[in-house]
């Protein structure tokens, strides 16, 4: 058990799902509803969490952006939330156009339609504090008030309550998620729907890895071509970062090699030192690109509808939402499930299966998000240094 508890949390994911696949052929029914109501009670959970992570999370983030005010602050915030925008648009478009000829929608909307979901023992409601639009809204109001007002007391004890939410996601919520995902597909498995599940992620997968390894080759492209450098040399310079994050699956740790590997690309001690630690909490192009892709799947799968302009709301809100994700055990997923929620309209097992399918690519994302920070870094020194001449030349 100590063992288990030792492996990453991918790791953890993946056994969850191959023992609920195998299991789910063999158990007995009460077993399985056993699970069932684990699952029923524990979805309660995390709907109630959801709004308190927005308000614990992204107030605390919103705040400290605010008070760092600056011209180069406001650019390099523009650029990392511009890109990850980018990349949720480069995400849909390609999801939109692909996803339909590897997903049989008509069988997909069969075989879910026709499949009778297992009812818990029991049930127990857990009702949320607020929606999760009031917490939206809650955050940012009281976040740039806290930065406007410069509220330390107010700030104190919201960066408290921040510490309590990431520890309860930590030790409650993260812990329990292979449970949670173990039984979501032991009943896909017991009741059928887990092998064209399966086979859907499989394919998907590999699509989303190629949209990853396109949109890193067009950000050091436009990299190069602002510092007129060549960008194949600047992106081999940052791999190190790359697979450092893809070991690690988070961009705080990396931060260090990123900054490294950001110096040995030629920018400056002091940009470098202020863009990488910067981006590594506001820029997640790789996860937004994954969330929507994600979403764009699974919506085909149950047939749901959308359509660009639900998903150009959603991607501009998840852009602001996932601002605190790299602080969370759990990432960019757990801090956007309430607009994925809110604005996609996805229920329990639908979130469950976006955390299990986010969680599976999640160090392909982190390493995404890092090695665009070295692109947006050289950017941004190229601005100020082009800056500092016009001050001189003044």
């Amino acid at each position: 058990m100590k063992k288990l508890k030792k492996l990453p949390l991918l790791a953890r994911i993946i056994i969850a799902i191959a023992l609920g696949i195998g299991l789910g052929l063999v158990l007995p029914l009460p077993i399985v509803r056993v699970f069932v109501t684990f699952n029923s009670i524990f979805s309660q959970f995390i709907q109630f969490l959801i709004p308190l992570i927005i308000i614990g999370l992204i107030t605390p983030a919103i705040s400290d952006i605010g008070k760092s005010a600056g011209k180069l602050l406001l650019l390099t915030t523009i650029i990392a939330y511009g890109d990850t925008v980018l990349s949720g648009y480069l995400s849909y478009f390609t999801s939109s156009n692909i996803f339909p000829l590897l997903i049989n929608h008509g069988q997909a909307v069969e075989k879910i339609a026709e499949v009778k979901a297992l009812e818990p023992f029991f049930t127990i409601n857990i009702p949320a504090l607020v929606d999760v639009m009031s917490a939206l809204v809650t955050a940012f109001t009281v976040g740039l008030g806290i930065a406007f007002f410069g509220s330390n007391t107010l700030k104190a004890g919201f960066d408290e309550f921040k510490d309590i939410v990431a520890k309860t996601i930590e030790v409650a919520l993260i812990p329990l998620l292979p449970i949670y995902i173990f039984g979501i597909f032991l009943e896909m498995s017991h009741t059928g729907q887990a092998w064209h599940v399966l086979n859907v992620f499989i394919a998907i997968i590999g699509v989303i890895f190629a949209m990853h390894i396109f949109l890193l080759v067009l950000q050091y492209c436009i990299a190069g071509l602002v510092t007129r450098r060549n960008p194949f040399k600047l992106l081999w310079n940052m791999f190190p970062a790359y697979f450092t994050a893809l070991g690690t699956s988070s961009s705080a740790v990396t931060i260090p090699v990123t900054l490294k590997r950001t110096l040995k690309n030629g920018v400056s001690e002091g940009i470098a030192s202020f863009v990488v630690p910067l981006c590594a909490t506001i820029h997640l192009s790789g996860s937004c690109l994954k969330i929507v892709a994600c979403s764009v799947a699974l919506m085909l799968m149950t047939g749901m509808p959308f359509d660009l302009g639900m998903f150009t709301g959603f991607i501009f809100m998840l852009g602001v939402m996932m601002v605190a994700a790299p602080g969370v055990p759990g990432g960019a997923i757990m801090a956007a499930l309430g607009v994925i929620q809110s604005i996609l309209g996805f229920d329990a097992q639908q979130q469950a299966l976006m955390i299990a399918l986010y969680i599976t690519m999640d160090s392909f994302g982190t390493a995404c998000n890092v090695t665009g920070d070295g692109a947006i870094a050289l950017i941004i020194d190229k601005i100020n240094k082009i800056n500092n001449k016009k001050e001189i030349n003044s």
